[in-house]
């Protein structure tokens, strides 16, 4: 190892920069169990359904395969780090392919998830993450945006049809308060996104969170 390297190990950060992506990544497998468990227990108690409930089945599978092909990448970013490349500073600041595929591979969030995939697949080290910050918090900020009009939209909608039955209603309730909770759960994860990347902009921490901003997208799919 060249001594320039060497002058720079000091001065880098593990923690808050590649540690924190490896949190993100365990968290992420976890939640990823999660939703498969989910749609397990789910189909276990729906079966013989009908066509209907193969289609939407499939749709279903569908989904959770492209979830896994993010988890896949997501893993082999941060292995590629922080055991291929173990104390070499110069592939440290670069960014892997793994890391921009995974972009592709996450479920849209919005119609504006492309100014951000674009955005990051014409960057090659990591700290030309900082000039397209305006990216981050466009399309961040819209996913927010967009959870919060179609909660307050189909919470509204449920409201107005309450039909005075109590079984029916308690239906509605329990559908208005998954909506709450699904929205929130993908609102505050984006928000928090946006927040630690103005505050922290020169760490990871705010990618380890986007990484499960697509696993909390797939959990509420599913």
């Amino acid at each position: 190892m060249s001594s320039s390297a060497q002058d720079l190990i000091p001065t880098l950060n593990i923690g808050n920069t590649f540690g924190a992506l490896f949190i993100g990544v365990t968290i992420a497998a976890v939640l990823f169990g999660l939703s498969n468990v989910q749609a397990f227990v789910y189909f276990q108690a729906h079966r013989g359904t009908g066509t209907t409930f193969y289609k939407l089945a499939v749709r279903l599978y569908h989904h959770l395969i492209l979830d896994a092909v993010h988890l896949a990448l997501i893993v082999h970013c941060v292995y590629y780090y922080l055991v291929s490349n173990y104390a070499n500073v110069n592939a440290l600041t670069e960014i892997v392919w793994s890391f921009k595929v995974s972009s592709y591979s996450g479920p849209p969030c919005s119609p504006l998830h492309e100014v951000l995939i674009v955005s990051r697949y014409q960057c090659h080290v990591f700290s030309d993450l900082v000039k397209i910050q305006w990216a981050t918090f466009l399309t961040l900020g819209t996913i927010t945006f967009a959870d919060v009009v179609v909660a307050s939209s189909l919470c509204y909608l449920l409201a107005i049809s309450r039909t005075g039955f109590s079984s029916t209603d308690s239906l509605i309730t329990k559908l208005m308060v998954y909506i709450i909770n699904t929205g929130c759960l993908t609102s505050i994860c984006s928000m928090t996104a946006v927040i630690t990347c103005a505050v922290m902009p020169t760490n990871f921490i705010f990618l380890a969170i986007e990484f499960l901003l697509a696993k909390c997208m797939a959990k509420t799919f599913s």
